[in-house]
């Protein structure tokens, strides 16, 4: 089991290294020196996980820091990639949104209308109307002439019309 690194190493590697870590690593960073402490105190821990192997080793451990840091400021970047930022949803909330009331009220309305039609004139607007069928495609669709579709139309939408009116609907 390894010994508990003792804190006379720890003081001697901040003292000798965080100065210069830090100014290296807030080049990596853009300037931002939170993150820079962040990555420099997150350096100096592992060099303090690891100190078993820093005891050890023979000569300066600045490459070994230098090389944790540069790699933790890699990963920092590397997780912010695959991320997506995180927003504050506040402003979100003073943006007006579009009552969608007045849209569902109309089609209830007009949904309610359309079943006082005859089946006949329901069929001919909803080719034509709602799935955009010109009249012939609407009256080979239904199996009628034309004019027929014609005719239906002009009198499913005077019906409608009568209908909405009667449910306080005008058209202007």
């Amino acid at each position: 089991m390894a010994t508990e690194p003792s804190e006379e190493l720890m003081r001697t590697l901040y003292k000798e290294h965080a100065g210069p870590l830090l100014a290296y690593v807030l080049r990596l960073v853009a300037g931002d020196r939170h993150r820079a402490e962040d990555v420099v105190q997150e350096t100096l821990l592992r060099a303090w996980r690891n100190s078993d192997q820093l005891e050890r080793a023979t000569g300066s451990v600045r490459p070994w820091l230098v090389t944790v840091a540069r790699r933790l400021v890699i990963d920092g970047h590397r997780s912010r990639q695959a991320r997506p930022q995180e927003v504050d949803p506040g402003p979100l909330e003073l943006l007006p949104a579009q009552d969608e009331m007045d849209k569902v009220l109309r089609f209830m309305t007009i949904s309610d209308a359309m079943a006082d039609l005859t089946a006949a004139h329901r069929q001919v607007l909803a080719e034509t109307y709602l799935r955009g069928r010109t009249v012939e495609d609407a009256a080979a669709v239904l199996g009628i002439p034309a004019g027929t579709v014609r005719s239906r139309i002009f009198y499913a939408l005077r019906s409608l019309k009568l209908a909405l009116e009667e449910r306080g609907v005008t058209t202007s």
